[in-house]
């Protein structure tokens, strides 16, 4: 089953910026990850949560191809790059849909 990293950031300091787009990238894609959204351009439809200025979407091939990636040494050291230098949300969804059972089936 597909999974999907769902992240709100917002960059508090530059300096890591550069080098993780450079690194990350092809990171993700070399485990089959793929980028659907990485923007600033969100919208507010319901709710009253402040919202983080930057969002982001991976969708991954697996759950465990995803933890691979995010517990990986290899990315051990963005991760903590970004964390040192934004406000982050960083969430693993699965990419079910619970309500199928539920539907009517004619």
């Amino acid at each position: 089953m597909k999974c999907y990293f769902l992240v709100e950031g917002e960059v508090t300091d530059q300096s890591w910026v550069a080098d993780y787009l450079k690194n990350v990238t092809p990171m993700v894609e070399r485990r089959g990850g793929r980028y659907l959204a990485r923007t600033s351009k969100v919208q507010r439809l319901e709710g009253g949560r402040k919202l983080l200025p930057l969002f982001i979407i991976i969708e991954w091939p697996s759950e465990a191809v995803a933890k691979e990636f995010y517990n990986s040494e290899e990315y051990k050291p963005y991760r903590q790059a970004r964390i040192a230098g934004a406000k982050n949300e960083f969430l693993l969804v699965a990419g079910e849909d619970i309500a199928k059972d539920q539907l009517p089936t004619d």
